[in-house]
């Protein structure tokens, strides 16, 4: 059995925005280069009687005489075969053509597109499945916005995500938006929202905040008591937000399948915050959205928490949301 203390308060509010840039992104292209070709000295004429100069005197001589050749007047051979001539005119010719091959150049390896890119498709139950893929920013907190309705998710190691959102309205529009202002806009039209009644609630933080739905007089911890512990009865409770990264945006969104119920009656709801060490003797903030046929409800609650000597104990607020009224179908 949940300890409850009835509190009612409503004030504050919670604001959010999100801006979209783009960034462009270029590369250097590669740069050939080529060989330098060195004259090469034709030593066959140099004359003999210097040549024994230099080996039989210790002079400094002036040489005289000498013939410079370019490796390219040489004639190639016609089979290409540069053994076919003498030695030494061979391995200058080897060199030569050597010295005229332009260098390999290295494979030009295309970055990776970073690109972001995101999709929405209707899916039964009148949810959203959602798809980002942000190849360049893995593991990063992203701030999913709709309809009002903002909560904190983080990328995969390869920048994907993925995860189901029940629609808050028929042209439902969603943002990606990362914190260095780079996102994505989807959208998906979702016929069957007016099948439900839907009622989310938003809050900042570790704030210890709760849905929770009784469903036609079930009682706390009975079968039709619907919320984060027990998320399924005949309507069920979807949570949102990733809690392990610093101050995420969270909420929790219960839903109720007001036109297949074969159960007539009232739905209970309310909004509860259980006293913990993370906001005991704190002043916490919430917002509220109902959807409704006539568009999209929404009330701020600015709650002050008791101290910690009542950790465990719920502050419970029934005036919040409006309970459901359902007729049996």
């Amino acid at each position: 059995m949940l300890k409850a203390r009835g509190i009612a308060t409503a004030a504050g509010t919670l604001a959010c925005a999100v801006g979209i840039g783009f960034i462009m992104q270029n590369g250097d292209t590669a740069k050939e280069r080529y060989g330098a070709q060195t004259p090469i000295l034709d030593t066959e004429t140099v004359q003999a009687d210097v040549i024994s100069a230099v080996v039989n005197a210790d002079l400094v001589l002036e040489v005289q005489d000498i013939t410079l050749t370019s490796a390219q007047t040489a004639p190639l051979p016609e089979t290409g075969d540069v053994t076919s001539i003498g030695t030494d005119t061979g391995l200058q010719l080897a060199a030569a053509n050597d010295a005229l091959e332009a260098p390999a150049q290295p494979d030009v390896v295309p970055l990776p597109s970073c690109d972001i890119v995101a999709s929405a498709q209707a899916a039964p139950g009148a949810m959203i499945e959602l798809s980002l893929n942000a190849p360049c920013l893995p593991n990063e907190r992203v701030n999913v916005h709709h309809q009002g309705l903002v909560f904190t998710q983080t990328t995969r190691n390869d920048g994907s995500l993925t995860f189901s959102l029940p629609a808050l309205a028929q042209d439902a529009t969603v943002i990606f938006a990362f914190s260095d202002g780079d996102g994505a806009v989807t959208s998906a039209l979702v016929d069957d929202l007016d099948m439900y009644n839907r009622t989310a609630l938003q809050w900042r933080g570790d704030a210890g905040f709760q849905i929770h739905a009784r469903e036609f007089g079930a009682a706390y911890g009975e079968d039709g008591h619907v919320w984060v512990g027990a998320p399924t009865a005949q309507g069920d409770l979807t949570r949102l937000g990733d809690a392990t990264v610093a101050e995420p945006f969270m909420a929790e969104i219960y839903s109720f399948p007001r036109m297949s119920s074969t159960s007539e009656g009232t739905v209970d709801l309310s909004v509860e915050a259980e006293v913990t060490r993370a906001n005991c003797g704190l002043e916490i903030e919430a917002q509220s959205l109902e959807v409704s046929s006539t568009g999209i409800k929404t009330q701020d609650l600015t709650l002050a928490v008791p101290d910690c000597d009542a950790l465990g104990d719920f502050l419970v607020l029934n005036n919040l949301v409006q309970d459901l009224k359902v007729a049996s179908n």
